[in-house]
C-alpha cells in the first residue's frame, strides 16, 4: 500500500487544494496522513474528512521585527525533530507540501529521511516558507507561469492549483433558499478569506445601503468579524465561513468580491466568475497578492482595486462597471480552459514515490 503525507495550514489556502487531492489519491490507492500545526484551522478541516492528523510545534518566520523571533525558532526546531520522528513511524512514500510555516520542519525532515518530497507555490512569487523549502524539494508545483521561468528548470513544474471538484457542482437555488434571497435581484459575494479581512469587510459595509438598492450581499468576512448592528438587514446575510453551502453560494452569485490569494482567485476563474480583486495591501503583506491580482487583470479574468485607492464612490462605480460587464469577464475566463490540476500533481506524486 502506498502512504502520502499531506502538509499545510496557517490559512484555508493552504488547506483546501490538499483536500482536493483527497478523493484522487485514494482512487490510486494512497494511504493518507496529514501533518499540521496544533490548533490551526488545517486540523479541523482533515479531522472532519477522518484523516490521521499529526499535529507539531510551529514558529512564525516574520521579515519584521517582533519578540518572538527570538523564541520561534526554537518551536521550528522542536517542529523538525517532531516531523522526523513522525515520518520515521509512517515511512510514507512520498510528502506533499502545500505550504505555510508548519511545512519547513516536515519538508526538510522528509529529505533527510530520504522521502521524496513535492511542494506547491500558489502565488507568483514564492512565500518565505517555501523558498526554505525549495533546496529540499524534488518538484515545485506551479500556479502562473511566471513562477516557473524564477525557479530551478530541472524542478519547477506549471500545474495550476488543484480546485475542490464538489464547487463546480453547486445549486444556485439552493444557494438563495440558504440565504433567504430572492431571484429578481443580482446577488454579490464577498470574501476575505478564511481569517476575514478587515479592510475589505470594511468599505463593504460603508456601501451596504447603496448596494442593497440593487444588490442581494452574501457576506463571507471571518471568524469573528460579524457585524452584529447589521443582523436582520433585508437582503444582506453574513457568515463567518462557510464549506458545505460554498458551492451552491458560488452558483448563486452574480459577481464576487475577494481579496486575491492564489487559491481563491483560482477557484473563482474556474467557475468563470466575473469578480473584483482587492489584494492585500504591500504594506501588510509582501506584495504577493497584488502581483496576482495583476496577473488577472492582464488576461482579461478581473478588475482590480488597491486599498490605497478605495473611495466609497470609486468602490460603488466599479462594482456597477464589473456588473455591467459581467459576461466580458466570463468569456474571457471560459476561453482560458480549465486546467486538470489535479491529474497533473497526482501524475508528479506517482513519479516522485516510485522514484
Amino acid at each position: 500500500m502506498k502512504h502520502i503525507v499531506l502538509t499545510g495550514g496557517g490559512t484555508a489556502g493552504h488547506v483546501t487544494p490538499n483536500i482536493a487531492l483527497i478523493p484522487r489519491l485514494k482512487e490510486l490507492g494512497y494511504t493518507i496522513s496529514y501533518i499540521g500545526s496544533y490548533e490551526g484551522i488545517e486540523k479541523k478541516l482533515i479531522e472532519e474528512l477522518g484523516i490521521p492528523y499529526y499535529g507539531i510545534s510551529s514558529g512564525k518566520l516574520r521579515r519584521y521585527f517582533d519578540l518572538k523571533n527570538f523564541s520561534d525558532p526554537f518551536r521550528v526546531l522542536k517542529g523538525f525533530s517532531q516531523a522526523r520522528k513522525i515520518l520515521k513511524d509512517l515511512k510514507p512514500d512520498v510528502v506533499f507540501s502545500k505550504g505555510g510555516f508548519v511545512t519547513v520542519p516536515v519538508v526538510i525532515a522528509a529529505k533527510r529521511l530520504k522521502i521524496p518530497a513535492l511542494i506547491h507555490e500558489s502565488d507568483m512569487t514564492p512565500g518565505l516558507a517555501n523558498k526554505l523549502c525549495l533546496s529540499s524539494a524534488s518538484k515545485i508545483c506551479c500556479n502562473f507561469p511566471e513562477t516557473v521561468n524564477n525557479l530551478p528548470a530541472d524542478k519547477a513544474v506549471l500545474t495550476g492549483t488543484p480546485i475542490r471538484q464538489e464547487l463546480l457542482s453547486g445549486n444556485a437555488d439552493a444557494g438563495r433558499k440558504f440565504c433567504g434571497f430572492t431571484a429578481d435581484k443580482p446577488v454579490i459575494m464577498v470574501i476575505g478569506g478564511s481569517l476575514g479581512a478587515a479592510s475589505v469587510n470594511d468599505n463593504v459595509r460603508k456601501i451596504l445601503p447603496e448596494l442593497l438598492k440593487d444588490f442581494q450581499v452574501v457576506h463571507l468576512c471571518g471568524k469573528g468579524k460579524t457585524d452584529e448592528s447589521l443582523k436582520g438587514t433585508t437582503r444582506y446575510v453574513q457568515y463567518e465561513y462557510i464549506q458545505d453551502e460554498l458551492p451552491d453560494l458560488f452558483a448563486m452569485a452574480d459577481v464576487v468580491i475577494s481579496r486575491a490569494g492564489a487559491n481563491a482567485i483560482c477557484e473563482i476563474r474556474e467557475l468563470h466568475k466575473p469578480n473584483l480583486l482587492i489584494p492585500l495591501s504591500a504594506k501588510a503583506s509582501r506584495g504577493d497578492q497584488i502581483l496576482n491580482a495583476r496577473s488577472f487583470e492582464r488576461q482579461g479574468f478581473s478588475m482590480v482595486l488597491e486599498e490605497e485607492e478605495i473611495t466609497e464612490t470609486k468602490l460603488l462605480d466599479t462594482i456597477h462597471q464589473l456588473y455591467t460587464d459581467r459576461q466580458k469577464y466570463t468569456e474571457a475566463m471560459a476561453g482560458n480552459g480549465r486546467v486538470d490540476s489535479i491529474s497533473k500533481i497526482t501524475e508528479l506524486i506517482e513519479e516522485c514515490a516510485r522514484s
